[in-house]
């Protein structure tokens, strides 16, 4: 018995990398899976849809049930054919996994309009699109009497939670998808529907390209060493949020190796007050209290 079985999954992004493994573990856990994958290179220029097919094939070969899917996660459409091909070839729904992204770092002053726009569209509307009509989907089965266990995983990053230069673009669009997760887990609970996200930490095509991590998330040279880069170590925590059983919802959790963290978002501290409006010379002396 798998912890997942009976699950149907949508996993998007799932053609290689951290997506790949999460679509290889749900599969071993009993999900059918819906591989998707537009096959983009990692600025997002270019289609092939082999990746998605080589990943459906190897979940088939391995005796479980797959099927590929190649539409643009950021399309209206073709996030509405997703959730479409899940019901229709495997008779339902229960969990959706937003893992697809793109990468086009540049400090500010040399970003361009379309590098900003293709991230926000891949990483931000490339989460609603999908997550919006999953959770029509389901909210029709709750309002038709169903008994309704659903779940969505996002994937933000430390990028946006944390900051790091060289990614406005990437950083904006992973804070926003936190964001998004805790509305949504908000919003979706009274359909039977829980939300959560990850910040993975993990070797990928961004993270090989990343300066300052190249070396850091290299494959260890001793076999006997354990690799706390491999991609296949976010997987599991995703399938655990994807149980039937799991009750945690509107959390987002830090992932590296064999940790796992719970992040505490925006907090009030620091304070001043007074019982009438600030001066401007007020502020120049009491502001350097805050944070101090």
């Amino acid at each position: 018995m798998g912890a997942l079985d009976g699950r149907i999954a949508i996993i998007t992004g799932a053609g290689r990398g951290i997506g790949r493994e999460h679509a290889l573990l749900f599969a071993s856990e009993g999900a059918k899976v819906v591989v998707n994958d537009l096959g983009g290179a990692l600025d997002g220029s270019a289609e092939d849809g082999t990746p998605a097919e080589q990943v459906a094939a190897e979940i088939v070969a391995m005796g479980g049930e797959a099927v590929a899917n190649h539409d643009n996660v950021a399309d209206w459409a073709g996030a509405k054919n997703m959730i479409d091909q899940a019901v229709d070839t495997f008779g339902d729904l229960h969990v959706l996994v937003n893992n697809a992204g793109n990468l086009r770092d540049r400090v500010l002053v040399n970003m361009t309009e379309d590098d900003w726009d293709a991230v926000m569209h891949v990483h931000l509307k490339g989460h609603f699109a999908p997550l919006h009509h999953a959770a029509n989907y389901w909210r029709d089965q709750t309002k038709a009497g169903k008994d309704v266990k659903a779940s969505i995983i996002n994937t933000s990053s430390t990028s946006g939670l944390l900051g790091n230069p060289g990614q406005g673009n990437y950083g904006a669009a992973k804070a926003g998808i936190a964001a998004l997760t805790i509305i949504a887990a908000t919003e979706l609970g009274r359909y039977g529907i829980r939300v959560n996200a990850l910040a993975p930490n993990a070797r990928t095509r961004m993270t090989e390209s990343a300066p300052g991590l190249v070396d850091l998330v290299k494959e260890p040279t001793d076999a006997a060493v354990f690799d706390a880069w491999d991609p296949a170590n976010i997987s599991p925590l995703v399938g655990y949020l994807a149980t039937e059983g799991c009750e945690a919802t509107g959390r987002v959790f830090f992932v590296l190796g064999g940790t796992v963290r719970n992040f505490q978002g925006w907090t009030l501290t620091d304070t001043i007050e007074k019982d009438d409006r600030w001066t401007v010379a007020e502020l120049q002396a009491e502001m350097p209290r805050l944070g101090a």
